[in-house]
């Protein structure tokens, strides 16, 4: 056991292997969910010209108080059109342009009008309610750093500056592979022996919501033929995601049939539970992981190894999960050889998040797992993990 990789260790070897995949020219409207590759630059300032924060009055704060004749009017998109005449008052609307000559708005709940003229109590101070050109970023100041996923603030941001097109990394291919003659497709009927496969749609699932083009093979029976034919096609995307067969048994085929198409082996095996015989290779730039067949270390899997290394090649700045402190709602036996990963319901109660560890943590058990929305990292040990103990976990799916 001792021989066996940390998952940390394991993570390390599988990011050393990454090469970030080039970068192309995305629509705006086009790049939610993508990587940026390069800086984006804003185009003009933001605001770009001085804007009123109010619907109200255009002045100037030195004729204050006082009242003063409606000279004009500046409307969104249809500004005044010339500087403010000395000692009047112009109506605005929020987000016109405050015309020259102007240093202040007076909201309209706060004025008189009467007729054409319109009464301002109170003083004001220069800039009240204006929104000075600039102020949100400067024309050619980075308005969206490199090496972040484009959510959709990032995206207006970006849109409000004038960018139109972004360099965005290419979406990585990847192939997803389930493995078993006792593998049938949802729906049909079963016969004995044999089980619905599920792993193909839950890593097609998690994979595309991390970027990927996903494509999915047939399931592969327990046979060297027709298994080495199905890799040999997987192969042919950037990433090759295989479920089951890398054990130790008669039918687990999977590593050599790799191994006999030029797949260099980097790890096999790691310590932890569930997912401990996960194997990863390369085949060139081509990454290749052999996830376990159990549903729940599929997944697990998937969530600590293939989805930070899509990551990676999507170049984020920050490609592994991100673990959370909470804090446990009942105590824990740890394993003294493998770290452990449960899946828990997590619930906030005040300012901290306490995590409920499902009932059935089987590796088999992935319909129980259904309930569970975190994952609970248990570092291996002897002593068990009281309840109220503070642990680290992350946010399944996230």
């Amino acid at each position: 056991m001792a021989s066996l990789l940390s998952f940390e260790e394991a993570q390390a070897r599988v990011l050393a292997a990454v090469r970030p995949l080039p970068a192309e020219l995305v629509p705006i409207a086009e790049a939610g969910g993508r990587v940026l590759a390069e800086d984006a630059r804003a185009r003009v300032d933001l605001p770009p010209f001085s804007s009123s924060a109010m619907d109200g009055f255009a002045v100037k704060a030195a004729d204050l108080p006082a009242t003063l004749p409606i000279t004009g009017e500046s409307a969104a998109g249809s500004p005044l059109g010339r500087p403010l005449e000395p000692g009047s008052a112009a109506a605005i609307s929020t987000g016109a342009v405050v015309p020259d000559g102007a240093d202040c708005v007076i909201p309209i709940e706060n004025v008189v009008v009467t007729d054409n003229r319109v009464e301002i109590p109170a003083a004001a101070v220069p800039g009240a309610n204006v929104r000075p050109r600039g102020g949100d970023i400067a024309a050619g100041d980075v308005v969206v750093p490199a090496r972040v996923r484009l959510t959709a603030a990032r995206i207006a941001a970006a849109a409000a500056t004038g960018i139109a097109v972004l360099p965005c990394a290419r979406r990585p291919r990847v192939s997803v592979l389930a493995t078993g003659s006792e593998l049938v497709a949802p729906g049909e009927d079963l016969r004995d022996g044999q089980i619905y496969e599920s792993n193909t749609v839950m890593l097609a699932s998690a994979l595309a919501g991390a970027g990927a083009e996903v494509e999915t093979e047939a399931p592969a029976a327990d046979d060297e033929r027709a298994l080495r034919e199905a890799v040999q096609r997987g192969l042919a995307a950037g990433v090759l995601v295989t479920s089951g067969g890398v054990s130790v048994g008669e039918h687990d085929l999977v590593r050599a049939a790799e191994r006999e198409l030029g797949v260099e082996e980097v790890f096999w095996r790691v310590s932890m539970k569930p997912g401990k015989p996960i194997a990863f290779g390369v085949r060139g730039e081509t990454l290749v992981f052999g996830l376990p067949g159990n549903p729940v270390s599929a997944l697990v899997g998937c969530e600590l190894f293939v989805k930070p290394a899509l990551q990676a090649l999507q170049g984020l700045a920050d490609p592994l999960p991100r673990f959370q402190p909470g804090r446990l709602s009942s105590r824990l036996r740890r394993d003294p050889e493998r770290d452990e990963f449960v899946r828990a319901r997590s619930q906030v109660e005040g300012d901290v998040v306490v995590l409920e560890p499902v009932v059935g943590q089987e590796s088999h058990m992935i319909a129980r797992s259904s309930a569970a929305d975190a994952l609970v990292h248990v570092p291996r040990g002897n002593e068990e993990l009281a309840a109220g103990s503070t642990v680290r976990w992350l946010q399944l799916g996230a």
